[in-house]
């Protein structure tokens, strides 16, 4: 995985002007059930790995989420 488009793309999905790996999901404004929608599709579409909405939530961080992406 490109770390730096997928972080591009969190942003997007967040509604942000960028993210980075040690920010808190908790702490967006647009964290909820439809960004963790979003980010299941990405990985979907983009990356062929299926995710569902108890693991992203059981994420901390944007590292935390990079990490779950990459152990697929």
């Amino acid at each position: 995985m490109e770390k730096e488009k997928f972080l591009t793309e969190l942003a997007e999905i967040l509604e942000e002007e960028n993210v980075n790996e040690g920010d808190v999901l908790a702490d967006f404004d647009a964290w909820d059930s439809l960004s963790m929608l979003g980010i299941i599709a990405y990985v979907s579409e983009n990356l062929s790995i299926t995710l569902n909405n108890k693991e992203i939530r059981d994420c901390k961080t944007v590292a935390d989420l990079i990490s779950l992406i990459e152990s697929k």
